[in-house]
């Protein structure tokens, strides 16, 4: 039977999520989880595949702005919820969903698409290239202690219901947004998402808890977390589970580390989610015992080359000829000339000589300054042409600070 692609109705969004969890383990979310992205959803930005009545296949985007090297913050396209039934494999169904989303993002005028990949490998045929990592850390906190700058102690610290004042952390995230490249700025109704707590999620945790940092009656910082109690014959061994953590200064920062180290009755503070230059690394007395993995988060597919490159800016002057290669969306191959510095950027279309060659995808790792192109190129994967150009365009590509995720979409 021949399938049919389209644009997912409202009252179709029940069959459509169904397919997507029974794609993904077939484990049902808790109503709270549900209604969160039932909210969220945009319905005429997702895709269904079907079979007669039969959903077989789901993807949708979400408009997102994100934070690119230089501050500004980039219209770009959240690709999520891609699933595909398990009898409909091997069919081009993904390929044919893949296909008609970057359409429709590039009609949108978004120079940008992002996914974060449950496989990786499945992605960088459709030009997705792995531009952020996630560090977690499991931190013995018997073993390790803090090291706290100046005024550390000036840092009033409170309990507070997450409820109470999401607002006040919302704005505070918001302020931070545009300081770390692959940050997203929260759009009305995902301030939900640092709220969400649902009991079948805890794993014997407690429910959600907050605690703020406050100077001279000012929010300057805040921490959402769970503690997961646990006791063997010695005594007490609990963990405390951070789920998120923002400050505007170094000794707020530590002033929540601190907390949380010290918490009763626990041994480990264990974070899934912090960017790999994390200053915790720089404040605890032993790295040894933190435990700490890292794994890729973000992936980046430049939708339109030329727009995507002058949308950010450039840590050194460069005048470089990229020979793109871009196969799934063939608008984008050919030669761009890349101009730019810490001010700004152009990138037009040239006849000129290439001076490094590379596919898209390539780009996309490289776009928010975390993977060197230098680092690609002694992979294979990016080829100079004219000597001197990767260390000029990789330098310039760089980023003060490592770029990161903050949340899962």
């Amino acid at each position: 039977m021949t399938t049919d692609l389209r644009v997912l109705a409202k009252a179709d969004w029940e069959t459509w999520y169904g397919t997507l969890e029974v794609a993904f383990g077939g484990v049902a979310e808790s109503a709270e989880e549900r209604d969160l992205w039932r909210a969220l959803t945009e319905h005429d930005r997702s895709l269904g595949v079907w079979d007669g009545d039969a959903c077989v296949g789901t993807a949708g985007a979400f408009s997102f702005r994100l934070a690119v090297p230089g501050g500004a913050l980039v219209e770009t396209a959240g690709v999520t919820m891609v699933g595909v039934a398990a009898t409909h494999r091997r069919r081009g169904i993904l390929t044919s969903m893949m296909r008609r989303q970057l359409d429709d993002v590039r009609a949108l005028g978004e120079p940008l698409a992002v996914l974060t990949a449950s496989e990786p490998v499945i992605y960088g045929r459709f030009g997705y290239g792995a531009a952020t990592r996630q560090m977690k850390v499991d931190i013995d906190t018997t073993r390790v202690s803090l090291s706290a700058p100046p005024g550390t102690d000036d840092v009033r610290l409170r309990y507070v219901r997450p409820a109470d004042v999401h607002e006040d952390c919302e704005a505070l995230y918001a302020r931070r947004v545009t300081s770390r490249p692959g940050m997203t700025a929260r759009q009305p109704g995902w301030e939900r998402l640092g709220l969400l707590d649902p009991q079948s999620e805890r794993n014997g945790a407690s429910p959600l808890q907050c605690v703020v940092a406050e100077r001279a009656g000012e929010l300057v910082g805040y921490v959402r977390f769970a503690v997961k109690p646990d006791w063997d014959y010695r005594g007490p061994k609990g963990s405390v589970q951070l789920h998120d953590i923002e400050a505007l200064d170094p000794a707020a920062y530590a002033a929540l580390w601190r907390f949380l180290f010290d918490i009763d009755l626990t041994s480990s503070v264990v974070a899934r989610n912090r960017p790999t230059d994390d200053a915790l690394l720089q404040l605890v007395s032993d790295i040894r015992r933190c435990d700490i993995t890292v794994r890729d988060s973000l992936h980046v597919r430049l939708v339109e080359v030329g727009a995507a490159l002058e949308a950010r800016t450039y840590q050194a002057p460069l005048d470089v000829v990229f020979e793109v290669e871009d196969t799934f969306c063939p608008w984008n191959e050919g030669r761009w000339r890349l101009t730019g510095d810490t001010k700004g950027a152009s990138c037009e279309r040239t006849d000129d000589a290439a001076d490094l060659a590379l596919s898209v995808r390539e780009l996309g790792a490289a776009y928010l300054g975390g993977v060197s192109l230098t680092s690609l190129a002694g992979a294979g994967r990016v080829r100079e042409l004219r000597r001197g150009a990767l260390t000029e365009a990789s330098v310039a590509f760089g980023s003060d600070t490592e770029p990161w995720l903050p949340h899962g979409f």
